[in-house]
């Protein structure tokens, strides 16, 4: 049976989202379209940007829709000349500079909010920076649905999600932007989402978008992930107790509930991915988006871990659904390999 540890990269689709993406198949209309066949569509549209809005602390005509973080990244930062540390997600790191220095914490040093770009979580570490007022854009797709997050108090003037981070479809995003701030359309065309992004909408996407949004903020209510971040540090005491060589990184920073960066020096990530996953776990070593290239990870490298470390990397995020036994065989087999790594390097 697999057991799936790798929710930063996705998650799960919820049952709640998938319901409300197979209603939204039956509405036949383009948003754009004035009959009544339209203005369904319409209404569904923006009955789902109202409610990814509520969840995520905004005003609904804040929420532009978009393809994925990917795209709301180029629509927010491209033509902006901004500052960023080398920890940003590549599709963030693709429009900036990264020359705001990192710490071996991985806080990022802001001295110019206003021409800086800084994400809210890590997605590789779980880190969470302290976000000062008038920052101008951050990427909090990793963060929303696993902290409380108000987009309205952030201090953001732009924010990144995305939808298949907390149990929504794959294919979706927003960038939502305060009021006033000047956004100029990447995808030019019709006049969809008041002129600032063309092309026609994803209504089911969105359907199922606002129906995990709406889900998760249950389950941040209910604590859910006060019992994921337990499980947590259940597995990072187990590791240290049988590893004693093994550091996890930012362990003591805030950092998301569910995340656990775990380094071996001398152990490479890759190996340590495909020796789990023959064994039933699927973790990662890093980004999604940057896995599968053989090199040390660059948010290692930025908080100053040298380039052996920050190859050996490998990181295990948990679920909602993650349970004790999922987390502890995994420490069991996790072990059991790391001692066989030993004896073959003695």
């Amino acid at each position: 049976m697999r057991v799936y540890l790798d929710h930063n990269a996705t998650t799960p689709l919820r049952p709640e989202a998938r319901d409300a993406m197979i209603a939204a198949m039956d509405v036949a209309g383009n948003p754009s379209s004035v009959h009544a066949e339209g203005r369904a569509a319409k209404s569904l549209l923006e009955k789902a940007r109202t409610e990814i809005a509520s969840a995520f602390g905004a005003d609904g005509a804040d929420v532009i829709f978009t393809s994925s973080a990917t795209e709301s990244a180029a629509l927010a930062l491209r033509g902006r000349e901004l500052h960023a540390g080398d920890v940003e997600h590549d599709a963030v790191g693709a429009w900036v500079t990264p020359d705001l220095a990192v710490g071996r914490d991985g806080e990022i040093v802001i001295t110019d909010p206003a021409a800086s770009c800084v994400q809210l979580a890590n997605s590789e570490t779980g880190v969470v920076q302290k976000l000062p007022e008038g920052i101008a854009v951050s990427d909090m797709t990793q963060a929303f649905g696993k902290l409380p997050v108000a987009f309205n108090w952030s201090g953001a003037q732009m924010a990144l999600i995305s939808a298949h981070k907390l149990g929504g479809p794959k294919g979706i995003g927003a960038l939502v932007v305060k009021r006033g701030t000047d956004i100029s359309a990447q995808l030019r065309g019709g006049g969809q989402e008041m002129g600032r992004r063309a092309g026609t909408e994803n209504i089911i996407g969105a359907a199922g978008f606002a129906a995990a949004a709406t889900a998760a903020a249950r389950d941040l209510a209910d604590g859910v992930w006060d019992r994921v971040a337990q499980l947590r540090d259940m597995l990072e005491a187990r590791l240290a107790e049988g590893a004693g060589n093994t550091i996890f990184v930012g362990q003591g920073a805030k950092r998301l509930p569910n995340t656990s960066c775990i380094a071996t020096p001398g152990w490479k990530g890759e190996t340590q991915v495909m020796q789990m996953d023959l064994a039933g776990y699927a973790v990662s070593a890093g980004s999604a988006c940057s896995s599968g290239k053989v090199r040390a990870s660059k948010v290692l490298t930025a908080m100053g871990f040298d380039e052996t470390t920050a190859a050996s990397a490998i990181r295990v995020s948990l679920g909602p659904v993650t349970t004790e036994q999922d987390v502890m065989g995994f420490a069991d087999k996790w072990l059991s390999i790391h001692g066989k790594h030993l004896a073959r390097s003695a």
